[in-house]
Formats: structure tokens, sequence, C-alpha cells
């Protein structure tokens, strides 16, 4: 691509950030709708997120994304909040305005539009959520949003998946969700099926051989696994769901959408499904080139 004195930037910041696989999607989509824009990684160390943010407005960057462990530490120093962020109480993209970044939360609309795009529905499910940390939450708003049936929070800690439930409970204004340790997951009711959604970091490369849960008896009682987490492309979780009988799903395609969603953010275009089809084959290559550089 031509860099000149016109070039936008766009990128993320996060600590880590080496392993991102987000260039491979936004310079792809740039390339392809030919804008003369450029995405890369910001590694912010500890103690310098206010900097960081201010000098990248300073420098004119046209928005960046937030990775861990700033997407919720980011808030206090953005111009504003779009509601849906608010909400969340976490931001992955900042877009910018005339006086400063606004945040916005792109990751549940991308977690929505990979789940329609894969066929999962939302709408009249018993849903699992296993985890209760920041992504978890936003999970389970997501599932309030788009009509779950009811939303199981199961977690190591209970309080920390109580306090979740009953935060969803009161945003959804009925009684929705609720709590469950992990340790008692042979108690689930009965003559449900349901749809699981993975939301920790359990499974994640390099640590491959594990999941939260390992009996097969609750694997058979999903219909459907969910997990976001994208390395390695097949994780333990889903196994076990396959092995139960379930359809299972990685977070790649999450990782995607929020991506082409924080693009069309910054730059006001719109990425339609053959477009959006050749960032994933270019994110699917990026994958495979670090795991042969490992």
């Amino acid at each position: 691509m031509r860099i000149d004195g016109y070039t936008r930037t766009c990128g993320v910041i996060g600590n880590p950030v080496e392993h991102t696989m987000s260039p491979a999607i936004h310079n792809t989509l740039a390339k392809v709708l030919s804008k003369n824009l450029v995405y890369v990684p910001f590694h912010v160390p500890e103690g310098s997120l206010s900097a960081a943010v201010a000098g990248a407005f300073s420098l004119n960057l046209l928005g960046l994304n937030v990775t861990v462990p700033y997407k919720s530490e980011v808030i206090p120093f953005l111009e504003s909040l779009d509601p849906l962020a608010a909400q969340i109480g976490a931001v992955n993209t900042l877009v910018r305005t005339a006086k400063g970044f606004r945040g916005y939360n792109t990751d549940m609309p991308g977690l929505y539009r990979a789940m329609c795009e894969d066929g999962v529905q939302i709408e009249g499910e018993n849903v699992l959520v296993l985890g209760a940390g920041g992504v978890a939450r936003a999970v389970a708003m997501l599932l309030a949003q788009k009509g779950a049936s009811q939303v199981i929070l199961m977690n190591r800690t209970l309080e920390k998946a109580g306090r979740i439930a009953e935060e969803v409970n009161r945003m959804a204004g009925r009684s929705l969700a609720s709590a469950m340790s992990l340790a008692e997951y042979g108690s689930l009711p009965e003559g449900y099926s349901f749809l699981a959604i993975q939301a920790t970091n359990v499974g994640m490369y390099p640590r491959v051989d594990a999941a939260v849960v390992e009996d097969a008896a609750f694997y058979r009682k999903i219909h459907t696994g969910y997990d976001l987490v994208f390395n390695p492309a097949r994780t333990k979780f889903m196994s076990l769901v396959s092995q139960g009988g379930g359809r299972a799903y990685n977070g790649l395609k999450m990782l995607l959408y929020q991506g082409i969603i924080a693009y069309e953010l910054w730059t006001g275009a719109r990425v339609g499904g053959d477009l959006a089809a050749e960032a994933f084959r270019e994110m699917e290559k990026a994958m495979t080139y670090r795991k042969e550089e490992s």
C-alpha cells in the first residue's frame, strides 16, 4: 500500500498486544475498499493508558480498538460513551470526535452477528454462560436483550456469578438469570437442552488441554457450544461438545465482526458478505503463520 501524508492510522492498544489478529481484518478491508488507512498494534505498558489515549488523539489517529486489560480502565479517559458500552461497562472501540474519543462496545454486536451467521439463535433459548468476568457479564446482557428464556451463570466463585445475575435481572426487569457454582453442574435441571457460551480463557493457547468442565455427562445436555476463545481454532470445550452430540463453534467470527463494526464506525463504509469472507480468510492465514513461527 502507499503511505503518504493523507494516510489515516488506526490501531489496537493493549498489554500484551503482539498476538492480535486485528491487523489482518482492517488492513484487508482498507486494501479492498481502497481506503488510505493503515492499522497497527500499540503495546501500552501498565500505567500509561491515559497518556496513550491522549497521545493517540494528539497524533490525529482516526480510531482505536482496546483489548485486555484496558476495556474498562479506558472509560475515564473518553469524551463520551455509546449507551451500549455504558450499559456493559466495557469499551473495545474508540471513535474520534471533535474533542476526544467516543467509546463503543462492538464485541457483543460482533458476537450476535457471528451467531446469526452460524445459525445459532438466542430468542427463547435456555443458556449456560461459563464464567463471571467482564466478558461473561457482557454476554449475559446480550442474552437478556435478545430474548433468552433463561440464563444460568456458572462460575467457580458463586458470589461473582450471583452479582451478575442480579444486575442482569434488574436490567431485564424480570427473573431471567441465576447463578450456579461450576462444581454443582450435575444439578442442572433435567429435561433441558442448553446453548452454552464459554466465556473464560480456559483452553486458550498455549494451555489447550483444559476445559472448565470435563465430565462427558455435562456436555450431553448441550445442543450448541460457543467458545469465545479462537486460538486454538478447536478447543477442548468444542471437542467435548461435539463428542456429546452438539454443534461447536469458536470465537474467530466474533473477532471478525467486532472488527468489521469498528471499521464501519471509523470510515462510514459498509462491509458486505464477500468482503467479510475475504477478511476471515486473511485472519485464518495469520493464525497459520503464527503457529508456523512458534
